[in-house]
């Protein structure tokens, strides 16, 4: 509830967002083509990333987001390396109104999840021989907005 002017009513406690734990749930790095992939490249590989954000209730107020990110980096059809990663944390969320909820946790909580899976990430294609792949910033309430439409695409009637 809040006053009118933004700020929370009196009596009410302001909203919360704890992060108790992150971790690596699943990681893969693949250099099938080693030792030759990590010659010098005439041309800049193609690379390819997908990212997922999915959410579990694991408590009343606790929640469960993990970071799904999978990529490959490709030259002339040769595979140089691919990885996927799941980068989870588990999120305690009070105070926080119910139309609000969804999108925090499917937004804040991937957003503070990322610089850390960016970070494993970049360190695993270095220790496997590569440059390391820094990966852009993302766009989490574009990722969200995107899945959402999805999601009504699929429940509209024919």
């Amino acid at each position: 509830m809040t006053n009118g002017n933004g700020a929370p009513a009196e009596g009410t406690a302001p909203p919360q967002l704890n992060v108790l734990a992150q971790y690596i749930k699943d990681l893969s790095f693949e250099n099938p083509n080693s030792p030759g992939s990590l010659a010098p490249q005439e041309k800049q590989p193609q690379i390819n990333i997908q990212i997922n954000v999915s959410a579990t209730g694991v408590g009343e107020h606790d929640y469960e987001v993990a970071l799904s990110i999978e990529g490959k980096a490709e030259n002339d059809g040769t595979l140089l390396f691919g990885f996927e990663l799941v980068y989870a944390g588990v999120f305690r969320i009070q105070n926080v109104a119910q139309e609000n909820l969804h999108p925090l946790v499917m937004i804040e909580c991937p957003r503070l999840l990322f610089p850390f899976a960016r970070e494993i990430i970049s360190t695993s294609t270095r220790n496997g021989g590569f440059p390391p792949l820094m990966l852009d910033p993302v766009d989490f309430v574009g990722l969200y907005r995107q899945n959402m439409a999805r999601q009504a695409e699929q429940i509209k009637p024919s």
